[in-house]
């Protein structure tokens, strides 16, 4: 079939509304239109990253859709149903059958190197292959190839244009908070970076009922958001102050040092930072995409017992964590629908600029 992509034709190439031929879907295989996909940064950074063989390339991870065809073999999902599409896992090896399936022994497999497991590409372009499935859906396209293993299917009367990024941004900003670091009231917890990653966690934090909340942003826009969930924001860089230290800050704000950081910005600077904003056995999580290495006060973390990890998705599950999320959202308890700004497929790299310049949060893109 023919369907219209956001091809990337070389490292570091704009997107482009493309034309491509799109195989039907194989017996363990979806075919999902496309309502809406989130925009992620991952998108934004691999596009520049990936060698140049691996291009032309189709990407895109936080897809939301109607559910148009179903391979023989596949069970739950039927045609007509409405879906978030998230991660791939093979469900079969040890991390797997333990819970952990961010952790797939197949990960890479699965979700980055753009073809399915036999080295074949669903999309195509003149005859010659185009990378997808990305994250098993490349969901930057009107329609996506995805599984039953990273298919989510929701209730009919769930706005899919609200939803699609609960398939990686947001799951993986709630889930590091739910499912990694589970704060009480009698802890603090200190978040570097206020995007959609930084602004779901501190958004779980609220729910999770975290008796000090810290956001950490030199964008104001974006500690105002973070505001309207409790956290006081601090300005890293405030203008007139040039001996501002913003781990003098966090340590006076939470009376000696936080219970828990998370890092989102992927500045080896701001990682140290966060680290030494803990007080004694706190726990940093640096989620942040970028530098190969992190620098960090080797003499701090001996002498504190603190822990540095990090964490794929929030250790989530989306098999749970996106209905999980989507009924605390019902509640109210998860409100980050007004982060999203949406733009229609053909203004997609207005949307890269904007959210690259801290305009918005979370951009959407809308067939």
């Amino acid at each position: 079939m023919k369907t219209t992509v956001a091809l990337v034709n070389s490292q570091g190439a704009d997107f482009s509304l493309e034309e491509v031929e799109l195989e039907g879907p194989r017996a363990d295989e979806v075919l999902v239109k496309i309502v809406a996909t989130g925009l992620c940064h991952t998108d934004i950074h691999l596009k520049g990253f990936l060698p140049e063989e691996m291009f032309p390339n189709v990407f895109g991870h936080e897809g939301s859709g109607v559910v148009e065809a179903v391979g023989a073999d596949v069970t739950g999902i039927e045609v007509g149903d409405h879906v978030v599409i998230s991660f791939r896992s093979c469900r079969a090896c040890g991390p797997c059958t333990e819970g952990a399936v961010g952790y797939c022994d197949n990960s890479l497999l699965l979700n980055y190197m753009g073809m399915r497991m036999d080295g074949s590409q669903p999309y195509s372009k003149d005859g010659s292959p185009v990378f997808g499935n990305f994250f098993g859906q490349s969901s930057l396209s009107q329609h996506a190839i995805a599984y039953a293993d990273n298919v989510v299917v929701v209730d009919k009367s769930v706005d899919l244009t609200k939803v699609a990024p609960y398939g990686c941004g947001f799951q993986t900003g709630a889930g590091t908070v739910l499912n990694v670091i589970k704060p009480t009231a009698a802890d603090s917890l200190v978040v570097f970076g206020c995007g959609a990653v930084g602004l779901a966690a501190i958004a779980a934090a609220r729910h999770a009922g975290v008796g000090t909340i810290i956001a950490v942003d030199p964008l104001e826009s974006r500690r105002d958001a973070a505001a309207k969930f409790g956290a006081t924001g601090i300005d890293p860089l405030p203008a007139g102050d040039p001996d501002f230290n913003v781990v003098e800050k966090v340590k006076e704000l939470t009376g000696g040092g936080a219970s828990y950081s998370i890092d989102t910005t992927a500045i080896s600077a701001v990682v140290k930072q966060a680290q030494q904003a803990l007080k004694p056995r706190g726990t940093l999580v640096a989620l942040g995409l970028g530098p190969e290495e992190y620098a960090i006060d080797a003499i701090d973390l001996l002498q504190t017992g603190k822990i540095i990890r990090s964490s794929i998705e929030g250790d989530s599950d989306p098999q749970e964590m996106i209905p999980r999320l989507i009924a605390l959202n019902a509640a109210g308890e998860f409100a980050v629908d007004d982060l999203i700004a949406t733009y229609p497929f053909s203004e997609i790299n207005t949307a890269v600029a904007d959210v690259l310049a801290g305009k918005i949060v979370k951009p959407v893109l809308v067939w």
